[in-house]
């Protein structure tokens, strides 16, 4: 394969607008994304934490190695842990991933639900063809094809005729 037919697949490929609809959603995602991390670490966690006794999510922890991480008694941070090398569960930086991706989860169900009511809305049933019709002499209900009243037997005249 030439390398000018595969740069001119390439550019088709590039300039789809699925393609670039796609692009457009991953930046403005991977920008949400950090909006939302902003949120929890910064706005959300911090009164929990304090609630619960100045508590720093991010830094909880459990050690695998509970001996290398008491220093004069007291626990050292997760960082000095990890920078000693320390085995760690940080589940205090989990529970702040998790409550990201539950307020991101809910932002997109929320855009989905708005975008469907609108297509909603925007989709008018079409209405239906009529499929009966009124025998112009004796006012009984016939099928809209008929040539004949099934009642009273009288000629029809078709509209295409008219």
């Amino acid at each position: 394969m030439s390398m000018s037919k595969l740069l001119k697949e390439f550019k088709e490929f590039a300039v789809r607008g699925n393609v670039i609809d796609l692009a457009v959603g991953v930046i403005i995602g991977g920008a949400f994304g950090k909006i939302v991390t902003s949120l929890v670490n910064d706005i959300i966690m911090p009164p929990i934490g304090m609630l619960l006794g100045n508590v720093n999510f991010t830094d909880l922890y459990f050690s695998l190695e509970p001996e290398r991480t008491m220093v004069d008694g007291k626990h050292i941070s997760l960082a000095q842990a990890t920078d000693a090398g320390v085995a760690v569960i940080a589940y205090g930086q989990f529970i702040n991933i998790m409550l990201n991706f539950i307020i991101v989860a809910f932002c997109i169900f929320l855009m989905v639900k708005g975008i469907n009511s609108l297509h909603r809305k925007k989709e008018a049933p079409a209405k239906a063809e009529p499929t009966t019709k009124e025998c112009p002499f004796c006012l009984s209900t016939i099928p809209v094809k008929a040539t004949r009243c099934g009642h009273c037997t009288s000629q029809l005249v078709q509209e295409e005729a008219r």
